[in-house]
């Protein structure tokens, strides 16, 4: 990675811009959308019933069982969808769209728009987000272990000597999962809705028998009982909200994938499916529990009649493999963005479709998620122990989203500052809640998303700092571009044939590459185009307002390619647009591309933490070629090295 790497765009990425965004118009028929993002962004929250009040009345929790304390959770769990889900998320933050993209990252740099990057607002925001986005990796390491375990956990419902097969079937799931996800899920995807939604109506038909059975279950909806239950069981009812999260789990994913079906039909696929299923459920779930207590156990399976157990045990499975893909596909998007918005190295991006703009595959992060999502199955082993530490993954990055949309309420939609203060006090309380109920289980398995989020913050903050160490170290020591190319003009090198292009970070000052090529092979050549990549805070930009060109004089240019957040810069691109829209005719086989390779040599400047320098210094290294990751033919490439210190 070079000093005059286009990345260093990236520190800019923030500042209000008028670029237009891409299409995010959405052709397909609203029930086909519908019907889609029941498939893709309700998999998570879908299959949280599988586990959820099997924790809500967990032994540990010391909850004194009677009609009252079932009561009393089963409208805890009501409130909580509807407050959580549909108040704040459905009703709120689907509003917070950044060009019909959603997503932490998005909703980041909404916030930052209005913000001034000398502020130290400017910084806490932009660590706000970045914390964000490492506790939805996290998720993305617990939703598969979670899921699928509950659902293999349906073999001891069958027979108890099953449990021994449960972890090696998990596994293998697990493995298959992971080693498909470079084919891509396009074509399965269209499957995902379909099955979704027959997930979802065999969740609502079993809930509805189990009510029949003892309908005084519907008294839940009566906020008393909760109010009641807390009152009475003060600890043990804020212990327990620890588990009632476990409900909302996946509500990231209601904004994080909106950008793939647009707002509505989200909310119409909630409000018309998931919620009323969900609901149903639980409500036929505790149902149950007023007339067996011992169900407890696991009130998802044992609510089943026996004939309808081995199916809904292939249901539940195929179901919390759509969850967990749709979380891992999350997880390749949150890193393509964190990468954009110069967060994370350079990684290797591949699009598994030609027409679905958006899917792509990630190998590093897909065999990192596989490492650890095995070595979460084996140390956790069962669902229940890993509640815990999915509650704190959860509530911790809800708690970021409500700090972000406060400010989004009153800086971009200019909400009168007391209905901000208001809602955002309401979520906060709520969020806040829930978060420190699961601190409390902190010893229990919350350390492991902390561990996992601290881990992922450390290295997202030092790449950031890093880069803006660099980008610092350039700017001081670099000459101005148009006095240079003045000066070089009035005594000008020998002039060779062909094009090159040097990448650049500053479009006002000199590449280092172009000072060692005229350093060491004194030639400049007949066309000389000076290229910049920026990253701006838009998922994407059409490709009329993509480049900006400018003539320095005598054959030289200085272009700057914008692109969005979401989008992958691809040079090849950038030279057809030069084209088509500057009538820059450039020839691939007579142009090369100047980049300088840099070694990063840790030092005592002032900065970073040697440690931390030297971790930096060791990202960079291991980062992709710029080649690679900006779609450079190999043999049009020269490198030039050079060492920086920091």
């Amino acid at each position: 990675m070079s000093i005059s790497n286009p990345e260093f765009s990236q520190s800019s990425v923030m500042r209000p811009v008028s670029i237009s965004g891409g299409d995010n118009h959405h052709h397909a028929p609203l029930p086909v959308l519908v019907i889609a993002a029941i498939g893709v962004v309700f998999g998570d929250i879908g299959t949280s019933p599988l586990y959820a009040l099997k924790e809500c009345f967990s032994p540990e929790h010391g909850i004194p069982f009677s009609e009252s304390a079932v009561l009393g959770i089963i409208s805890m769990i009501f409130w909580a969808l509807l407050l959580v889900v549909t108040l704040k998320y459905v009703t709120f933050v689907l509003r917070a769209d950044n060009q019909g993209e959603g997503g932490v990252l998005s909703l980041m740099a909404l916030a930052l728009r209005s913000a001034r990057a000398d502020r130290k607002s400017y910084t806490l925001l932009l660590m706000l987000g970045a914390l964000g986005a490492c506790m939805l990796l996290g998720e993305s390491v617990i939703t598969p272990a979670i899921s699928v375990l509950s659902a293999v956990e349906g073999l001891e419902v069958v027979h108890p000597d099953m449990k021994r097969f449960v972890i090696p079937i998990t596994l293998l799931i697990v493995i298959g999962l992971f080693l498909i996800q470079r084919y891509g899920t396009a074509a399965v995807g269209r499957f995902f809705g379909p099955i979704m939604l027959i997930w979802f109506a065999t969740l609502a038909g079993f809930g509805v028998i189990s009510i029949l059975d003892n309908p005084g279950i519907l008294n839940a909806v009566n906020p008393m009982y909760a109010a009641d239950f807390i009152s009475e069981h003060t600890l043990q009812a804020y212990i327990v909200m620890g588990s009632v999260v476990l409900v909302v789990t996946g509500v990231e994913a209601l904004y994080l994938d909106m950008g793939h079906f647009g707002r509505k039909p989200v909310r119409l696929a909630w409000l018309l499916v998931a919620l009323p299923a969900l609901l149903i459920n639980y409500f036929g779930q505790g149902a149950l529990l007023l007339t067996r207590p011992d169900a407890a156990s696991n009130p998802f399976f044992l609510m089943l009649p026996s004939w309808a157990l081995w199916p809904m045990i292939g249901l539940a499975t195929i179901a919390t493999v759509i969850a967990s893909q749709a979380v891992i596909s999350g997880a390749f998007s949150l890193a393509n963005q964190g990468i954009l918005l110069g967060f994370l190295p350079r990684m290797q991006i591949l699009h598994t479709s030609d027409t679905e703009r958006g899917q792509i595959y990630m190998p590093m992060v897909n065999w990192l998620l596989l490492v650890l999502v095995i070595f979460t199955v084996i140390q956790f082993r069962e669902s229940g122990n890993l509640a815990a530490a999915y509650g704190i993954s959860v509530t911790t990055t809800m708690l970021i989203t409500t700090s972000l949309l406060a400010v989004v309420m009153y800086r971009e939609w200019k909400i009168h500052p007391v209905l901000v203060i208001a809602l955002a006090t309401v979520f906060f309380i709520v969020d806040f809640s829930f978060w420190t109920a699961n601190l409390i289980k902190v010893k229990d398995g919350g350390w492991y998303p902390l561990m996992l989020g601290a881990f992922c913050f450390v290295m997202l903050t030092t790449w950031y700092k890093g880069r803006r160490l660099l980008r610092e170290r350039v700017v001081n020591e670099s000459i101005h571009l148009p006095e240079f190319v003045e000066s070089l003009l009035a005594h000008p090198p020998h002039r060779v044939e062909g094009t090159a292009v040097f990448l650049t970070a500053h479009i006002d000052f000199v590449p280092v590459a172009l000072l060692h090529n005229l350093k060491h092979n004194r030639v400049l050549h007949e066309r000389v185009i000076f290229l910049k990549l920026s990253i701006w805070d838009v998922p994407y930009v059409r490709d009329e307002e993509r480049l900006t060109v400018s003539e320095l004089g005598s054959n030289i240019y200085v272009v700057r390619a914008v692109h969005g957040f979401k989008e992958t810069p691809d040079i090849n691109n950038v030279l057809n647009l030069l084209e088509q829209q500057h009538s820059l005719t450039l020839e691939l086989s007579d142009t090369s591309f100047f980049l300088a390779r840099d070694t990063i040599v840790p030092s005592n400047l002032p900065g970073m933490a040697l440690w931390r320098e030297r971790l930096f210094a060791w990202m960079m290294q291991n980062a992709a070629k710029p080649s690679d990751f900006f779609r450079i033919p190999p043999n049009r490439v020269v490198e030039l090295g050079t060492k920086i210190e920091i």
